[in-house]
């Protein structure tokens, strides 16, 4: 059965279940080809749910693909928020300007909008393809290298309290999982886990290792309570002046500054390695403010996860505001016109309430900028000091910067999808 089609004709429907693989076939061609190693093919189809995704057809030949994973996400405020986790995007080189994309974002995004969720979510793989259907980059995170033989830490009280121990990663991911869902609350752009999503951290192709060992796991415990986990690799290196290996980081959680601490000083204390590669990680992670010479750590920023609201009011109202705010936006979107025109945003700490409304305009932006703004990690200001914001109301983009802002945690998506 068609469920539409694109400009020429392409037939677009959604996934039958025995579809998959020809599906996902597609998709690593789209991305150069490479094939993944058949555990992580498996968790892919496990995870995948076949009636949120699409797939374009000529004849029998899949020829474009998309997916929406269902999430939740957290907001400032620590609501958890209904959010279609957008994935494996990707058209045929054969079939490219023909339509196919932007017939599956029309489609996709209608779906989202018939599913009740107010957020759709992505990673980009060319941020430069999602901004005309309305995405904004509203997360950023930390990649390090760190040089360990020079760079020292400075831990905070408590720190020596906590015990470290060596854990095959299979047998505590339980009680790492509960660490993390923990943590979930504590920061926007987090995502609450589906039951199966834990195995994610668990892959572990030899593959993928570029000559370092398999997967290793420290859990940090106090008073027999797990309060944090570190899971890494250790690649071993050695040079003129002799040992030179890297340690891998590829997750790590803690419930508190002493265990996260702990986790750290391990880490740069490893024997015979002298960097520490660390990526994907917070952008206001407190280890950056524990190392002796931050130069030495060689921080860069990266964009994460892009945000895209698929229902201006309701998304607007799902979260929490740090000051104060009472501002009308006059929203473009042409690509979900349901969501243009005023918005009277009215909100606090409390809670908010959005609704439509006649009067003036106070601010005018597109929705791609609401999405960049949304989990307080982007400034209002900054984005109207490169014109993508206007101010109509004098004041009032001082008062929604300031309402935006995020008053704890900086936005952090912690793995993709």
């Amino acid at each position: 059965m068609t469920d539409g089609s694109t400009d020429f004709g392409t037939a677009l429907r959604k996934l039958e279940p025995d579809e998959w693989d020809k599906w996902y076939d597609t998709l690593l061609r789209a991305f150069g080809g490479v094939q993944e190693a058949a555990e992580e093919r498996e968790l892919w189809n496990a995870l995948s749910e076949h009636g949120r995704f699409l797939a374009a057809w000529e004849g029998d030949a899949c020829v474009g693909t998309a997916g929406a994973f269902s999430f939740r996400l957290t907001v400032p405020g620590g609501a958890s928020v209904p959010a279609a986790g957008v994935t494996g995007v990707g058209v045929a080189a054969t079939h490219r300007r023909r339509g196919v994309l932007t017939s599956m974002m029309r489609r996709q995004l209608d779906d989202v909008r018939s599913w009740g969720e107010p957020l759709a979510v992505l990673t980009a793989s060319e941020p430069a393809i999602y901004g005309r259907f309305g995405y904004g980059a509203a997360s950023f995170q930390l990649n390090a290298e760190i040089d360990t033989s020079r760079v020292r830490l400075s831990v905070p009280p408590g720190t020596d309290d906590v015990r470290l121990r060596y854990a095959a990663p299979a047998d505590v991911l339980d009680a790492c999982e509960a660490v993390y869902g923990r943590l979930v609350p504590r920061r926007p752009g987090m995502l609450a886990r589906r039951p199966g999503w834990e195995r994610l951290g668990l892959l572990d192709p030899e593959s993928e290792r570029d000559g370092a060992s398999p997967l290793q796991c420290v859990v940090a415990e106090r008073d027999g309570e797990t309060v944090g986990y570190a899971r890494f690799r250790v690649k071993p290196g050695w040079g003129p002046a002799g040992a030179d290996g890297t340690v891998v980081l590829s997750a790590l959680d803690a419930l508190d500054p002493a265990a996260d601490a702990a986790l750290w000083r391990f880490l740069f204390d490893i024997d015979l390695t002298s960097t520490l590669v660390a990526r994907g990680r917070p952008v206001d992670e407190g280890w950056q403010h524990l190392v002796s010479d931050i130069r030495r750590c060689r921080p860069s920023l990266r964009d994460a996860l892009y945000v895209r609201l698929v229902d201006v009011g309701a998304a607007l109202a799902a979260r929490t505001y740090q000051a104060p705010v009472d501002v009308v936006f006059e929203v473009e979107d042409a690509f979900c016109p349901w969501n243009a025109g005023r918005w009277r945003l009215s909100g606090d700490a409390k809670g908010a309430s959005c609704e439509r409304t006649g009067d003036a305009a106070d601010l005018a932006l597109s929705v791609r900028e609401l999405g960049a703004a949304y989990l307080g990690g982007v400034g209002l200001g900054a984005l109207a000091a490169a014109g993508r914001v206007r101010e109509v109301r004098e004041g009032a983009l001082a008062e929604a910067a300031l309402a935006f802002g995020s008053d704890g945690a900086a936005p952090w998506l912690p793995h993709g999808f």
